[in-house]
């Protein structure tokens, strides 16, 4: 069973009131799934013109995860539609890309997926909310906008579920560096659920910063002769690694990875400006995880 356990607090100031960044830090190295808890005001973060002042709670899963440096932690929404509480979705289809780093500093990158011209976006109109800070925003007539803000939420509360299990790590080359093949094999046709930590995958984004980005994957594979497994991650996105990690104009995208254990990946990435495809040959450290 899944076990869920506070690992930092913050107040509305953005400061330390329970746990420590180094906490969280530990377990997203060790393949944590992380959700964060919010709190607002109806009428202060969805409808301003409201007279409802009515506190609604927030926990949103953050399904990709960062650790920068071996010691910064962000992660990223990567399923969302963007919703308008509490009847429906937002009026266009896109996705919600929103990033949150430990610090409690926040972004968004929204590729529009309804083919129609750039036009105005539901951030656009964020800067009229009280506590919504705009740190910085890019590309707003592109088809992929993307802001960097702060929203002072009356609380942040950051989950772990810590009960992923490393069994194997590999170099680039396919060389293992602990545990084995075996152990993810026998893992997985148990019916294990598998997840990744890749070594380096923004490394030709810029900066340089040492990182790792972990991630599920739905599909498995194990060929017995050559005890080679190969899987399907579920879709990620990547940003050019900093502290703390923001968008900003062409430097993130998102896609789809095929790992193998020999150390070679394809990355099919998805140009979130023009929405086109392209299959990228790779090769990074791996570490397995299994649950």
């Amino acid at each position: 069973m899944s076990h869920w356990t506070r690992t930092l607090a913050l107040d509305s100031a953005r400061q330390i009131i329970g746990g420590s960044e180094s906490v969280l830090a530990d377990a997203i190295r060790r393949g944590a799934d992380l959700r964060i808890y919010t709190e607002f005001r109806h009428n202060e973060h969805i409808d301003i013109s409201s007279p409802s002042d009515e506190l609604v709670r927030e926990v949103a899963e953050f399904a990709v995860t960062y650790l920068i440096d071996d010691r910064w932690t962000a992660g990223l929404m990567s399923l969302r539609q963007p919703v308008s509480l509490p009847d429906g979705f937002g009026p266009r289809p896109s996705m919600s890309f929103f990033l949150y780093n430990q610090d409690g500093h926040q972004a968004i990158g929204r590729p529009h997926l309804d083919g129609q011209e750039p036009g105005p976006t539901p951030e656009a109109a964020d800067a009229t909310m009280p506590k919504y800070n705009l740190l910085g925003q890019f590309d707003a007539d592109t088809n992929a906008p993307s802001q960097n803000f702060i929203y002072d939420f009356d609380a942040y509360h950051f989950y772990v579920d810590d009960s992923w299990r490393e069994v194997l790590h590999h170099d680039a080359q396919g060389q293992v560096l602990s545990g084995s093949i075996d152990a993810l094999a026998a893992a997985f046709a148990d019916g294990a659920a598998i997840k990744v930590g890749i070594g380096g995958l923004c490394g030709d984004m810029g900066d340089g910063l040492a990182h790792e980005i972990f991630a599920q994957t739905g599909s498995g594979y194990y060929y017995t002769e050559q005890k080679l497994f190969i899987a399907g991650s579920h879709p990620l996105i990547r940003v050019r690694p900093a502290i703390p990690m923001q968008f900003g104009s062409g430097d993130w995208d998102f896609g789809w990875l095929l790992l193998r254990t020999d150390g070679a990946i394809v990355y099919r990435r998805c140009d979130p400006y023009t929405l086109a495809f392209s299959d990228e040959d790779r090769r990074h450290p791996v570490r397995w995880f299994v649950r």
